[in-house]
């Protein structure tokens, strides 16, 4: 070492070595010792020539001593080797921006300050370590030969206040989830444990390594480089990319670089990492959810709809091909499911659609439409033989019984088959001609499958024609509502109402809606065609009220199956009375015998919530459906109207007529009142009288009633009855 710079170095670190943490703070100052102090701590530059003398000295020195020269650290004493992680043997000279950042702000080029020649100019900076930590430096910096690019500095660590903050950054970064990795002149520094988990490099294998040579694919270092020089020139990075381990697999990653900033210089970059791969199967997993039953993991309506609107424009390509749908339903679901519970309806499900994937081609496609609905995609046929061949599988697989808790059940299954044609523009059209062959298939007794054909195709226009009447009629309000008086065939006393729906014709003809109900059950237009019906129901009774005064007259209002279990019903019922002030007392409903066997146990707990709104409950048509007799003593009931059936057999002779005095007793002994309806002949009232039938009502007595014409026979009271 030259004698100069030894010189410079002892006045440089002499002062700091005799001052205490406290006094460095205070005198950063590079003023030089007097003579005695010189000879007090044996620092002497004149006696102390030996170069390796000058080194055991400077090794001594409890501060960090660097020379520096053209831009490089060319000398590091023991404390700075120590605090940057090498030993004397691995020391090289290196960059000084690599050694120490931020000791020249703004630039990270290697270069010797020379803007200022003032010996001892003090100076903050940071020493990153080899064990990847970030170590504030604060000390003095001097030029020796500006001409020669010499300078010495002399530092130590910076004052304890700066110690925690760095901890914490730290315990953060070693918190985070993310795999971070900081970068400086494309050497790690440091690695959190995330980097560890994610890449399987310890922070020892990682420091001093590239990331480039680590964890960047052969394919990827153009786009590397690409991301680093986007940051340099718009601050900030992210990429969805590809990343290997130490393993050697390749692992997606959400990469994001941003600039590593210390003291408003950029000196290098930080890197965090989050595993896309647990994102994208998260998103594949909410994408396959969304197109698929989660109880059958079939596709659902959605994804059977895409795949039909695809194979019905491949026939465009392909027009001696063509495709097919099959739909059908379970005919005994809903007993099973009622009988055995959900769990055991769910069990069938399962097993159904293993069933079908059992019996199908790899080509052909089968979806679970909601419920017990499911529907089959058969593609590259020639004819409808080819979809009634796999109609006849799926029916046998149907037939054969299912396990269900130990349980052997056979559910059956009705088909509607439809094979696509020019008219089939859009996948809806083939599933409605398969849906309404499948009901046909139903009707005629069901586990059989039905063909869509010419006749069917009449039919399903006439049905959409009738459809397409009934929202006329609701939009334009051409019905309106009629009232069949009820008597009490002892005396022909007026006991109530029954109101009727009918809809004016273009030639202003009335006639019964009664044929057009069916289309509204199965459309979902009977919901708002009761609402009107109860609403102008509760307001009728409300002006007749002046004319109601005692007795226990009652306006009877039909409800459908689809109204009777509609979650609306009991609070709209609330509405139309509270609106009309009407008495609920008088307001009867008539439920359908048919819907009450649906589901008994729901029947009851919607009956008695219209009970409590005040109002009472008949049972429709009783007989028609062989109505268990329970329902009599179960359900909340205060009449029973007889099928128009049970009240013809009245005047017959043998087993039909013997079933009527049984009902009727009953019916009296549980206090419920027997109506029977439809009453059209002398010989039907003489027998129904003879037989203590209490009420009836029908064609014989009276036909249904424009309101005005109900109101004088309301004040007339009675029906004469003929001698």
């Amino acid at each position: 070492m030259p004698d100069r710079i030894w010189h410079t170095l002892l006045y440089m670190t002499a002062p700091v070595l005799l001052k205490n943490p406290n006094e460095r703070k205070r005198e950063r100052g590079g003023a030089g010792l007097t003579g005695a102090a010189r000879k007090a701590t044996g620092l002497n530059p004149e006696e102390n020539t030996d170069p390796k003398v000058q080194q055991r000295i400077l090794d001594a020195l409890p501060v960090l001593v660097f020379l520096e020269r053209a831009g490089r650290i060319i000398f590091a004493n023991a404390e700075a080797r120590l605090m940057l992680g090498v030993n004397e043997e691995e020391w090289v000279e290196r960059p000084v921006e690599d050694v120490i950042w931020g000791l020249f702000p703004g630039t990270a080029e290697p270069q010797t300050r020379l803007a200022g020649t003032k010996r001892g100019s003090p100076f903050h900076a940071t020493l990153p370590s080899k064990d990847g930590r970030l170590l504030p430096l604060e000390g003095t910096y001097s030029i020796l030969n500006a001409e020669l690019r010499e300078a010495v500095i002399v530092a130590h660590p910076g004052g304890q206040e700066r110690a925690p903050k760095s901890r914490l950054v730290e315990d953060v970064l070693a918190s985070i989830p993310e795999a971070v990795a900081i970068e400086h002149s494309h050497h790690i520094l440091y690695t959190n444990p995330a980097f560890t988990r994610m890449f399987g490099y310890t922070a020892e294998e990682a420091s001093g390594a590239s990331l480039r040579e680590m964890i960047v694919p052969e394919t990827r270092l153009n786009e590397h480089m690409t991301l680093e020089k986007a940051v340099d020139e718009h601050g900030r990075a992210t990429v969805e990319t590809v990343r290997v381990t130490k393993a050697g697999d390749l692992v997606d990653v959400s990469m994001q670089i941003a600039p590593l900033l210390v003291d408003g210089a950029q000196v290098g970059y930080v890197f965090s990492f989050r595993d896309a791969g647990e994102q994208k199967e998260t998103e594949a997993k909410l994408q396959h959810d969304a197109m698929h039953d989660t109880l059958t993991g079939l596709p659902n309506r959605a994804l059977f709809l895409d795949r039909l609107t695809l194979a019905l424009s491949r026939r465009t390509r392909r027009p001696d091909q063509t495709c097919g749908v099959l739909f059908f339903d379970l005919d005994r679901f809903k007993e099973i499911n009622d009988a055995l519970g959900h769990a055991a309806g769910d069990v069938l499900l399962k097993s159904v659609a293993e069933r079908l994937q059992a019996v199908l081609r790899p080509q052909d496609s089968a979806a679970r439409l909601g419920g017990d609905e499911f529907a089959v995609l058969v593609e590259n046929i020639l004819s409808a033989g080819d979809l009634e061949v796999v109609a006849n599988r799926i029916l046998r697989e149907m037939e054969r019984p299912v396990d269900i808790f130990g349980r052997f059940v056979q559910a059956g299954a009705s088909i509607g088959v439809a094979m696509a044609g020019a008219e089939h523009t859009v996948a809806e059209l083939l599933i409605r001609d398969a849906d309404f062959a499948m009901y046909r298939a139903k009707q005629t007794g069901g586990a059989r499958y039905e063909i869509f054909d010419r006749h069917l195709a009449i039919c399903v226009t006439s049905r959409q024609e009738r459809e397409r009447e009934l929202r006329q009629i609701l939009d334009q309000r051409l019905f309106e509502i009629r009232y069949q008086p009820v008597y009490r065939l002892a005396d022909g006393r007026l006991e109530g109402f029954e109101s009727q729906l009918f809809f004016r014709q273009q030639d202003a003809a009335m006639e019964d809606l009664r044929d057009l109900l069916a289309v509204a059950e199965e459309t979902g237009l009977s919901v708002a065609l009761g609402r009107e019906t109860i609403e102008d129901v509760c307001r009728q009774l409300q002006d007749w009220s002046g004319r109601l005064a005692g007795g226990d007259l009652t306006v009877a209002v039909n409800l459908t199956p689809r109204q009777f279990y509609h979650p609306d019903l009991v609070a709209q019922l609330k509405r139309s009375l509270t609106a009309s002030g009407a008495d609920p007392s008088r307001l009867l409903f008539e439920v359908p015998e048919g819907a009450l066997n649906e589901n008994p146990d729901a029947a009851v707990v919607t009956l008695q919530r219209m009970m409590d709104c005040g109002v009472r409950a008949a049972v429709d048509n009783f007989g028609s459906h062989l109505a268990p007799l329970n329902h009599l003593v179960r359900l909340p009931l205060s009449l029973v109207k007889l099928d128009a059936k049970l009240t013809a057999s009245a005047a017959m002779a043998g087993r039909q007529g013997a079933v009527l005095e049984p009902l009727i007793r009953l019916g009296r002994a549980l206090g419920v009142r027997v109506v029977a309806q439809g009453i059209e002949t002398p010989e039907q009232l003489k027998a129904l009288i003879r037989l203590g039938c209490p009420s009836g009502q029908g064609p014989l007595l009276s036909l249904a009633l424009e309101p005005a014409w109900a109101l004088k026979q309301l004040d007339a009271g009675y029906w004469a009855i003929a001698s």
